[in-house]
């Protein structure tokens, strides 16, 4: 059998910012409108500090209207919450994210429920995650619609297909199963306490791998020709003092036997902000009563 197929999420990723780009573009001309995307950073974590820089990067790139607000690690919740309801009333942004891990004094729960549904683009608001399991139109959570659109780009039609999601997270592994139910997949939800997990995945004719957990899924818990989406980044020693990332999947061992498999770096990673931007741009249309784009 020969190697799996790589799926480049990069070069797609790539394409939908380019669309998003043009569906810009038609709506200040057409309508004077300028999708905003609000970001706000509490505190100093690097790697959120990096993926903040990213987003605004990206968001001026496609034409939109970027704001961040960056507050010191001591804000309080009262402060925070304060400063999203201003975003809430504020007419020219569209989408509100704040970045995830807050600091302890700040419950990041009530603060994702006091964003306006509406503006909610990273889709965690309880009214969101609602929608989508009502089969309604719903902001959709960005990395699990990553995904989705990679499985498709990679398998067409998924209808009747036997789907494993491995992880049960609110971030992924939930909405991941709502979205594939919605293309009339079979779906199971597989996690750390699924009872012989390595035959459940066997099972899978897509197998969606969020746990966290560096390189446990193995070849042999791989149906042969079956596509593997690996959602996990782990940064895992690479001697020398030095690190690595690496999937929940074991890439190497994995694709020998996978029909289509995602690389970590270079997967299901670029299309979070890809499908962020196409989230804000979805949020100004419905706020302003328009369609958004079918190109999205």
């Amino acid at each position: 059998m020969s190697e799996a197929r790589i799926i480049d999420g990069k070069a797609f990723a790539e394409g939908l910012r380019a669309r998003v780009g043009e569906a810009v573009a038609g709506l200040v001309r057409a309508h004077g409108l300028t999708p905003g995307l609000a970001v706000v950073l509490v505190g100093e974590d690097p790697a959120s500090q990096v993926y903040v820089r990213n987003k605004a990067k990206q968001t001026r790139e496609a034409g939109m209207h970027s704001v961040e607000h960056r507050l010191s690690a001591d804000t309080s919740e009262a402060d925070l919450l304060a400063l999203v309801r201003a975003l809430n009333a504020d007419p020219a942004i569209h989408g509100i994210l704040v970045q995830l891990p807050l600091p302890a004094q700040i419950r990041a729960e009530t603060v994702i429920q006091t964003i306006d549904p509406a503006k909610d683009v990273d889709g965690f608001h309880v009214v969101n995650a609602g929608l989508l399991a009502t089969g309604q139109e719903a902001l959709v959570p960005c990395t699990p619609l990553g995904c989705l659109m990679l499985a498709r780009d990679t398998l067409g039609d998924l209808s009747g297909l036997e789907a494993v999601v491995v992880g049960r997270s609110n971030i992924v592994g939930k909405p991941m199963a709502q979205l594939l139910l919605k293309e009339s997949c079979t779906v199971t939800v597989a996690h750390s306490r699924t009872r012989d997990l390595p035959a459940v995945c066997r099972r899978a004719d897509l197998l969606i791998a969020a746990v966290g957990r560096p390189n446990m899924v193995k070849a042999d818990w791989i149906k042969p020709g079956a596509t593997v989406i690996d959602v996990g980044i782990n940064r895992v020693d690479a001697g020398e003092g030095k690190t690595r990332l690496t999937g929940d999947v074991d890439f190497e061992d994995a694709k020998a036997v996978a029909g289509a498999i995602t690389p970590v770096p270079g997967g299901v990673g670029p299309m979070t902000i890809a499908c962020l931007l196409r989230n804000t741009v979805v949020a100004a249309c419905r706020q302003r009563r328009l369609t958004p784009p079918e190109t999205l």
